[in-house]
């Protein structure tokens, strides 16, 4: 089965904690009990390792959208545990320039390993799929793409830069992180789309930039929906009807998203899934709570082309916080799986775990012309 996976911080991981994508989740997690303990604590920001390329292979994981985050100091305070390097952070918009370089730079050096693709133009994903259906899962070049995603645009130093980040291979732009930035609020820190925030919206709309609603505050995502008339998505955003938080998007949100032609990305993450999950009070969490959030907007917008997975494995989430049926990446199967139990045709499957968020990239790349990595040799 052909996945996508339209969420991992994977340069993040990379920059902060060390974790280099191309070993295994074994030796990585053996590695960090060894030398770096704090890093995989239950109680960690970086979590039990969940995601290696052998499993992304193995798991049929073919498409990542990966992000460049930068974390935001400014107005963070105590929130930050002392014993967290924190390198990939930034306390104005060319510290977080710097960061989400550096990210979209070490894509680009995973791109020139055999097999690693940035997926940046329609001519990239024809021929990405045409190699990705001539190989098999015990392949351990196996194509896997990358489509880059930035989370939270303070690393846009100006709203007329998203052409030059878009000639990089920029392709997916949320606006905010939880704390808003200086062009809209977020989930934790409310407020309306600024006057750059507008502007940045035009700029994208010309662009052809995917706007990414996840983390947005609810006043700015209406105000930015109400403006931008390019292709709107949630990345990694869960049903506020069944997890009554900010961070989740509320009926009207879900189908507003559906009626752009969008998609919404459903993470299996435990306090994603149940409000009232925590670290300090866990319990047994199963697969059939994410196809409860699944359903709900199939449910909503009366199909299944509207949802997929989104799932910020590894992104501050560890296999202490996933569903007891994902030890890695490899066992997204497993969600097939739990859908069929619950009665999904298979041709809605295949298109919730991977074909929406396929269809959705066949329409929004761009046909050629961008910035791309030499991928001429892959396979």
């Amino acid at each position: 089965m052909f996945i996508v996976d339209a969420h991992q911080d994977i340069a993040y991981n990379a920059l902060e904690w060390g974790r280099d994508l191309r070993r295994a989740v074994a030796e990585t997690r053996a590695l960090e009990a060894r030398e770096h303990p704090d890093y995989c604590r239950e109680d960690a920001q970086g979590g039990i390792c969940m995601v290696g390329l052998p499993e992304l292979r193995r798991g049929g994981v073919a498409i990542v959208f990966g992000t460049l985050f930068a974390y935001p100091l400014l107005g963070v305070g105590k929130g930050v545990n002392p014993r967290y390097r924190l390198t990939q952070s930034y306390r104005d918009p060319e510290g977080a320039w710097r960061v989400a370089r550096a990210q979209l730079d070490y894509y680009r050096r995973l791109a020139q390993e055999a097999g690693v693709w940035l997926l940046l133009t329609q001519e990239d994903l024809e021929r990405f799929i045409e190699a990705w259906s001539q190989s098999n899962a015990d392949d351990p070049q196996r194509p896997f793409g990358i489509v880059p995603l930035m989370e939270g645009a303070d690393a846009v130093r100006r709203p007329e830069e998203a052409e030059d980040w878009f000639a990089a291979g920029l392709r997916v732009l949320g606006l905010a992180w939880a704390h808003g930035s200086r062009y809209c609020g977020g989930n934790g820190r409310p407020g309306p789309l600024t006057s750059e925030g507008r502007s940045l919206l035009r700029h994208m709309q010309r662009l052809g930039l995917v706007l990414d609603t996840s983390h947005l505050a609810e006043e700015s995502f209406w105000q930015a929906l109400e403006q931008f008339e390019g292709t709107v998505i949630a990345s990694h955003s869960n049903c506020r009807a069944l997890v009554d938080t900010p961070r989740h998007l509320s009926d009207a949100m879900i189908r507003a998203i559906a009626e752009r032609g969008g998609v919404i990305g459903i993470a299996p993450i435990n306090p994603f899934l149940y409000a009232d999950w925590k670290r300090s009070q866990p319990f047994a969490v199963s697969l059939r709570r994410v196809v409860e959030h699944i359903d709900h907007v199939c449910q909503l917008t009366g199909s299944a082309s509207h949802v997929g997975i989104g799932s910020d494995l590894d992104g501050g989430f560890g296999r202490d916080e996933t569903p007891e049926e994902l030890e890695t990446v490899a066992d997204f199967p497993r969600l097939a799986e739990a859908l069929a139990a619950a009665g999904y045709a298979q041709e809605d499957i295949v298109r919730i775990m991977g074909g929406n968020w396929l269809r959705l990239l066949e329409r929004v790349l761009p046909r050629s012309g961008a910035a791309s990595p030499e991928t001429d040799e892959k396979g």
